[in-house]
């Protein structure tokens, strides 16, 4: 699917929201899937809506939550998972809530250059070159021989509810290995684990890799090709491999912060949705005007050359192994800034497979928690806003969506999601809680 060209002016003359607050501080992590954020605020979107913003690169995945939270910060990309967690009650208790969804895909799994050798000897080759996508049926061997040896296999990832660590926990799953349950009373997430995930800011994963704490890991970008330019790791597998145009990172935002404000959360809706726009419009002709951008210190500040790797269009898995990836990252296309309730209850079913959710629910309460904390109607009342401004087209929005994207088997086992039944689905998957199970005491009951 493609959306509708349009080519707006660069500042539109379109009537401004009278927001209620016009100055805005917004934290991010380093990471390319921030990218929205800087475009919004260097090509002027969010002063087109009367909005004066900030944007502060924040030290970890809890500060920033934390920041939004007690008020420091009006809001932030986060991790899909933050909203939901927040909401429940894992972690910290918040209601978070997030009307846009920033980007599908941009995710990698990374093993280290030694774990790499011993893999091969288990992934099918052609012409000399690995076959994707490679399953973790190919790491189990390795896995085992370090078991059997007495040692740990380390992987990281970069936060408990973070999408890296389900889909890091999905890749091995779907190979057979046992990623560790979380209980009420132990949330290392490593009961009864055959690799043990810990977690690491994104942009220590290559050097803590080099240094062999851990032997592998699920980060995004560019911090999988930055393992590829150090020559110390392999990516092995990208997101979208595992789950075709997985929604990745939020905006998110308090609850408190919506209802008070809920001119300035309609503004800044349309500033991120333009600016999302931007990066994927004429087939993703900006984005090598966006990796100057997020080169910048003061944004990601990793070479240009490392996120243009995998930010246009391409990825590189062995050194010399670069293979088109055209969706790699998306940020407008298929949809993918709406917030859909479905793939908010996708992460809720993860955290119930591996024990972050204790206690069996049933369908409702994922739907009930899933519409407490995705906005889709605020989301499509700034789209509407947009396309009476004349800034985007009409064809580019899910105006009739029930919020639940159609059930999909594009997964790395192959295994169908139905968002409208997530015990079902949680009860299809081979390794993980079922229907009335929970953790206690380091077993399984």
């Amino acid at each position: 699917m493609t959306f509708s060209a349009l080519v707006p002016t660069p500042h539109a003359f379109a009537e401004i929201l009278d927001v209620e607050k016009d100055e805005l501080k917004f934290g991010f992590i380093k990471l390319t899937d921030m990218a929205p954020l800087a475009i919004a605020y260097e090509m002027g979107f969010f002063e087109d809506e009367g909005l004066f913003v900030t944007l502060e690169p924040q030290a970890n995945w809890k500060v920033l939550l934390d920041r939004v939270i007690t008020g420091e910060l009006d809001g932030a990309h986060m991790l899909a998972g933050q909203p939901l967690a927040a909401t429940i009650g894992f972690g910290t208790k918040a209601h978070i809530v997030t009307p846009f969804s920033m980007d599908l895909n941009g995710n990698g799994i990374t093993v280290s250059n030694e774990i790499w050798a011993m893999m091969k000897n288990y992934v099918p080759m052609e012409n000399g070159k690995p076959v994707h996508p490679i399953k973790a049926d190919a790491l189990k061997p390795v896995v085992d021989k370090f078991k059997d040896e007495g040692k740990p296999f380390n992987m990281g990832m970069v936060f408990p509810v973070s999408t890296h660590n389900y889909e890091l926990r999905y890749w091995l799953a779907s190979g057979g290995i046992h990623p560790g349950f979380y209980s009420k009373d132990d949330v290392s997430g490593q009961i009864n684990a055959d690799a043990l995930l810990s977690v690491t800011p994104p942009p220590q994963m290559p050097s803590t890799m080099e240094a062999g704490t851990i032997n592998g890991y699920c980060v995004g970008e560019p911090w999988n090709q930055q393992a590829v330019f150090k020559g110390i790791g392999v990516p092995v597998i990208t997101d979208y491999e595992i789950w075709k145009n997985n929604p990745e990172k939020v905006f998110g935002l308090t609850k408190e912060f919506t209802v008070e404000y809920p001119n300035t959360t309609l503004a800044l809706t349309k500033a991120l949705i333009r600016a999302a726009q931007w990066l994927d419009e004429n087939d993703n002709a900006n984005r090598e005007e966006a990796v100057e951008i997020l080169a910048r210190s003061e944004y990601v500040g990793a070479d240009a050359e490392v996120i243009a790797n995998s930010m246009t269009g391409t990825f590189e898995y062995e050194k010399g192994d670069k293979r088109d990836v055209p969706d790699f990252n998306v940020f407008f296309r298929y949809f993918a800034t709406y917030p859909y309730y479905s793939d908010a209850v996708w992460y809720l079913t993860q955290m119930r497979r591996w024990g972050q959710i204790s206690d069996q629910k049933d369908d409702a309460w994922y739907a009930e928690t899933a519409k407490s904390v995705y906005l889709p109607d605020v989301y499509l009342k700034a789209a509407k806003l947009l396309v009476e401004d004349g800034i985007v087209a009409e064809a580019d929005f899910p105006w009739d969506s029930n919020g639940y994207r159609e059930p999909t088997n594009a997964f790395i086992d192959g295994v169908t999601y139905d968002g409208t039944q997530p015990n079902a689905y949680i009860d299809a998957q081979t390794i993980g809680l079922k229907t009335g199970q929970m953790v206690e005491n380091g077993t399984v009951k």
